[in-house]
């Protein structure tokens, strides 16, 4: 049975994004990924697709989203991945299990920023979301 995640930051331009990205990349089909954010930019920052590209993941398709257009979604788990969005993390109509995990936000910084995150939500995300849904 897929779980699915949601990942919530305030832009949803780039943690969240790159977040969903590799937790659907490596999970997948096991895990589903959604992201959103509580104040969505008008795009993914560059840096996000760039750094998900040199990683080898796909990257089309991917836009900032309101956090009301997942609301009626099936979520087992939601993430906050920055301190605004854990502060302002709406109401949803059914209890759900949240977690924050913070990671830096390296909008406006060099590609190597963006690699940097890329990198630490793969290595802390990933193992927190396998041994919470018993995946191996």
């Amino acid at each position: 049975m897929t779980k699915t995640v949601l990942i919530l930051c305030t832009g949803n331009s780039c943690r969240s994004q790159m977040a969903e990205v590799l937790v659907n990349h490596d999970l997948g089909p096991d895990v589903r990924a959604l992201s959103a954010g509580t104040r969505p930019q008008p795009k993914v920052a560059d840096g996000a697709i760039e750094a998900l590209k040199l990683g080898g993941m796909a990257t089309e398709g991917l836009y900032p989203k309101d956090v009301d257009v997942v609301m009626n979604e099936s979520i087992d788990l939601v993430v906050t991945v920055c301190d605004n969005a854990k502060e302002s993390c709406p109401i949803f109509p059914k209890a759900i299990p949240a977690i924050h995990m913070p990671f830096h936000d390296p909008h406006g910084e060099p590609l190597e920023s963006f690699v940097k995150v890329r990198d630490e939500i793969r290595a802390k995300l990933i193992p927190e979301l396998k041994q919470r849904f018993g995946l191996s």
